[in-house]
């Protein structure tokens, strides 16, 4: 195969045991659509049944030999990476928030968010750093401010893992479901403070500009809708909220890469630079109705360029030169990236939020806890006083129920509530002196 590009694919599968609708099949088919395929690299997110992962791995391992499932979290991250090019590291860093045990629907505490990485060893680039990564899902950008602290601590954690990857002289290639369009703050901040390119951006600068959207197939052609499409068997009818509505689904996955930091020492004699993005796996699943996912897949090409030496256009970096392809002007000069002091502030007015109403909740909690415990005592003596039989049940029932609730809300109030209180201020600090040195 030729070794003067990169393909890759980032999909999730949608793959929770008991949860997702036709998993089976669904894997089975994705398994055999990978198999047949010519990509070098391939991420895929919410693969959380170890004998999907095998199935998958089996059937790619002729083109696709090398492989990581990363563990994480109670259920396991369900992250997957899938390389023709030999893994020689891996890593997985999670999360330090990722919303609260207590929301058992939501399931993002207990599979443990984060971000996984291996080093491949490619013939030309040398190593190249691969992440793979699903951010925190709820948690919306119209408020309340609260809400999105969580998906913005992902999104600047992240990006200080892509940035000091790049740091240590490798290529940074970035996959994932971002949970985030383009527009919104998790976004900007992985952009600015990593540096990275957006594969789609690159490969189509006419997206950056506002256009009308006449229909379903336009949003994924042009705009790279891969959630809540219309076009998808899944998402066809659900009720969906009004940026889907409006803009016929959401683009929430990505493929974003970035230039090793320049040394004088040492400077790169190769640059990656998507030539081609496309939504992929439209179709249904060959002798069934339904798609293959709850999303659509992302592929990226990513052209191998040698560099010519002491010019500069070839090492220009992040959001700078997305906005030079879009605009069809070459990059002049290489750009360190950096947050922009508007993007600090509008982080931590939300994380200062998410603090305060992370005390009050933790207060409540630890009311509660009180209550419980209240309930518990008054179970237990009223069942000496209870001569029906048939109560014993209903009386071992509820006291079970008092105490679970009452250890939840002990641990939510006391221990999870300082650690979210403590992680949010680790953040703010560090944002704090981030811009300081702006400042200077």
């Amino acid at each position: 195969m030729p070794e003067d590009r990169i393909r890759l694919l980032s999909l999730n599968c949608w793959g929770l045991k008991f949860v997702s609708k036709n998993r089976r099949e669904r894997i089975r088919a994705i398994a055999n659509q990978l198999a047949h395929s010519n990509h070098d690299i391939v991420a895929l997110q919410e693969v959380w049944v170890w004998a999907d992962y095998q199935h998958i791995q089996s059937s790619v391992s002729r083109s696709l030999p090398h492989s990581k499932l990363f563990y994480s979290g109670a259920l396991g991250s369900g992250l997957a990476i899938f390389s023709r090019f030999p893994i020689i590291g891996c890593s997985i860093s999670p999360y330090s928030l990722n919303g609260a045990p207590i929301d058992v629907g939501g399931g993002d505490w207990f599979v443990g968010k984060a971000a996984a990485s291996v080093i491949i060893d490619h013939p030309v680039l040398g190593q190249v750093q691969v992440f793979n990564t699903h951010l925190y899902a709820k948690g919306g950008e119209d408020g309340p401010e609260y809400n999105r602290a969580h998906r913005i601590v992902n999104a600047w954690e992240f990006s200080k893992l892509a940035r000091q990857a790049a740091e240590l002289g490798r290529y940074v290639i970035a996959m994932g479901d971002f949970n985030s369009v383009p527009t919104t703050l998790p976004i900007a901040i992985i952009r600015e403070h990593a540096g990275l390119s957006d594969s789609w951006v690159v490969a189509h600068p006419d997206s950056l500009y506002v256009q009308p959207i006449n229909s379903p197939q336009q949003a994924v052609e042009k705009f790279g809708v891969t959630a809540d499409s219309p076009l998808n068997s899944y998402s066809a009818g659900k009720p969906l909220d009004p940026h889907a509505r409006q803009y016929l689904g959401k683009r929430l996955d990505y493929i974003f890469y970035r230039q090793p930091r320049k040394s004088s020492h040492l400077p790169p004699q190769y640059f990656i630079r998507a030539s081609k993005c496309q939504v992929a796996m439209l179709e249904r699943v060959p002798g069934y109705r339904f798609s293959y996912s709850d999303h659509f897949g992302l592929e990226a090409t990513l052209d191998i360029v040698a560099t010519v030496p002491d010019d500069p256009e070839t090492l220009v970096l992040g959001s700078a030169y997305d906005i030079a392809e879009a605009g069809r002007r070459k990059p002049t000069v290489e750009v360190d990236p950096v947050l922009s002091k508007q993007t600090i502030d509008t982080m931590v007015r939300a994380l200062v939020s998410c603090h305060h109403f992370a005390q009050y909740r933790a207060k409540k909690e630890l009311i509660g806890f009180g209550i419980c415990i209240a309930l518990l005592v008054g179970a237990i003596v009223s069942s000496v006083w209870v001569n029906h039989g048939w109560i014993t049940p209903i009386i071992i029932v509820v006291t079970i129920f008092l105490a679970w609730l009452g250890t939840t809300l002990l641990y939510e109030g006391f221990i999870y509530g300082n650690w979210e209180c403590n992680a949010l201020m680790n953040v703010i600090e560090e944002l704090d002196v981030h811009k300081s040195t702006l400042a200077d």
